[in-house]
């Protein structure tokens, strides 16, 4: 057909090219005219042609041919080896047994898919595409922004450092010269009184010359000199100057203002969702928002008796399980504040930590016996026995495995591993440069792990929240916040996270509790009267649950509205 004039043209025989397509053929996809179809049926008899009206072109299925047996045609599919098969494939054994489709039902069930995958990838996956790429787009344009006005506030902050090192100087510079000018009047004053004794000098020498002119006895006699005073020197005054110590260049930067490094993050749970006009499960599960109070309140006080209080993890919302300075660890009634149960460790030693499962079961590291337990069923298992390695810090992840916070037998190394029941299956030691990511030796050191997947450890050595993600790549080090309630370091113990992906962790030095997003940026404290803090836990419902080792006490806090 003439391009130029196809929107007035019919379709024409693909054979003579001249009449009205009346006949299509299925099996060779040729149009025809009804005075063709002989023709066509006999130009390759080694086929068997499908010829039915161009109406109804494409409805005759065509069956693929063997790949065994040349010129048959395949009218089953074999489930078993996935692949069709012809009579002749079927009369021999191979196929023997194995689940046979009829190739027809295959190829409905297939256009269904397909259908359905095609509905799916225009109603859903595209618009979701899209949606993402406009986000995108929009989050870059508020990059921009944003970037934009940290560089301003940076060049404020600058602006105003400026006009405060001008005033320092000129108040150094003036202090300078009034030294110079009190230093200045007193050396006057000491060479006023000089020169007034050079003057005296003076005198009695022209004195002395004139008495020595005479002869005159008596005069002579009643002469008398100062020269034991003038022998007598004056003091020397030696000024000194006043000293400039100038402030560590170096410091500077730290004193300015530092930045806390930005990161993206990506995580299934906390990723995109398809786009949906039903809610999805995963958006049915994401916590409500909630706000931090501007007051923490103390809910209530659980007396445990016991001394020398440290971790504390929840069995539930009504429970809550503690251990201290022995091999005792005690489980107690959060609204009672009685004591429900009482368990010793297997070889006697102070458990080092303690996590509670998905499944509600009681873990427990044993530094010294290089062993992590379970308890089921009130009885206590070994689950994990190292070589060269002592267990500290445990927790119960999302997905049942446990990550263990380690030191080895030297003190000279620390890691993170993940074991799934007794198998190791990740080991997170040092960042991509090759550094050691936690401090080595010996201290109390925490492990979380936060709704997006992130692995918090509060490393008391290092004075510093170690946070890598699922990968165990590092995404930040938290060390400290200006003006904290005591002013003094960070020394961080007890770790864990909320509903809303805040990390919290103890500062055992300032007494309180530090609350910082999932990116490491500080939010504020919790400081309601708190004595020597050490082991936190959140519940269900984010009730803070904070040990204090002196007064054996557990405090049960509300911070989130």
């Amino acid at each position: 057909m003439d391009p130029r004039t196809s929107a007035q043209d019919v379709m024409r025989c693909d054979l003579c090219e001249t009449a009205v397509v009346q006949m299509h053929c299925d099996t060779c996809l040729v149009n025809l005219c009804r005075a063709c179809v002989g023709e066509h049926m006999v130009s390759d008899e080694s086929k068997k042609h499908e010829v039915v009206r161009f109406t109804l072109r494409k409805s005759t299925p065509l069956y693929p041919g063997c790949k065994i047996h040349d010129k048959q045609q395949c009218t089953m599919y074999c489930n078993q080896c996935d692949i069709p098969v012809c009579d002749t494939c079927l009369a021999s054994d191979q196929h023997l047994g194995h689940k046979l489709l009829k190739i027809l039902q295959v190829l409905n069930e297939k256009k269904e898919k397909i259908i359905k995958e095609n509905i799916e990838l225009n109603q859903i996956i595209y618009p979701t595409y899209q949606d993402i790429a406009s986000d995108v787009q929009n989050r870059m344009s508020q990059l921009e922004k944003e970037y934009g006005d940290l560089s301003t506030a940076i060049t404020q902050h600058g602006e105003s450092w400026h006009r405060e090192i001008d005033k320092i100087v000129q108040k150094l510079k003036a202090e300078v010269d009034e030294m110079k000018n009190s230093q200045l009047q007193t050396l006057q004053k000491h060479l006023d009184e000089i020169k007034k004794r050079i003057s005296e000098i003076k005198n009695e020498i022209s004195s002395f010359e004139v008495d020595v002119d005479y002869n005159d006895i008596s005069k002579l006699l009643r002469v008398t000199s100062n020269i034991d005073r003038h022998r007598k020197l004056p003091e020397k005054i030696v000024h000194s100057l006043p000293t400039f110590s100038q402030g560590r260049i170096q410091k500077l930067c730290k004193i300015f203002g530092t930045l806390i490094s930005s990161s993206f993050s990506t995580s299934e749970k906390t990723g995109y969702s398809m786009k949906t006009t039903q809610q999805s499960p995963e958006a049915g599960s994401s916590p409500p928002v909630k706000q931090l109070l501007d007051e923490p309140e103390i809910v209530s006080t659980i007396d445990t008796g016991f001394g020398y209080l440290y971790n504390v993890v929840c069995q539930n919302d009504e429970e809550i399980w503690t251990t201290r300075h022995n091999s005792t660890m005690k489980l107690f009634s959060i609204s009672q504040g009685s004591l429900l149960k009482s368990i010793t460790t297997k070889s006697e030693n102070m458990p080092d930590d303690i996590t509670v499962t998905i499944s509600g079961d009681l873990v427990y590291t044993d530094y010294w016996d290089k062993t992590v337990n379970i308890m089921r069923k009130e009885k206590i298992e070994e689950v994990i026995r190292l070589q060269n390695w002592r267990p500290s810090g445990v927790c119960s992840t999302s997905s049942g495995d446990l990550l263990v916070i380690m030191e080895s037998d030297d003190n000279k190394q620390t890691k993170v591993v993940r074991y799934s029941g007794s198998t190791e299956k990740q080991t997170i030691q040092f960042n991509e440069q090759g550094y050691t990511l936690y401090s080595a030796g010996t201290c109390y050191r925490n492990i979380t792990e936060n709704r997006n997947l992130d692995i918090c450890v509060s490393d008391n050595r290092a004075k510093a929240v170690v946070v890598v993600n699922q990968a165990g790549k590092l995404r930040f080090r938290y060390y400290e916040h200006a003006h904290t309630p005591k002013n003094k370091r960070l020394s961080p113990l007890g770790i864990t996270t909320d509903s809303q992906s805040h990390i919290l962790t103890v500062d055992s030095n300032n007494d309180c509790v530090h609350i910082i997003d999932q990116d490491g940026q500080f939010l504020r404290y919790i400081d309601c009267g708190l004595s020597r803090p050490w082991g936190l836990c959140t519940d269900t419902n984010d009730n803070l649950f904070v040990s204090q080792n002196y007064l054996n006490q557990v405090k049960k806090i509300k911070y989130l509205q």
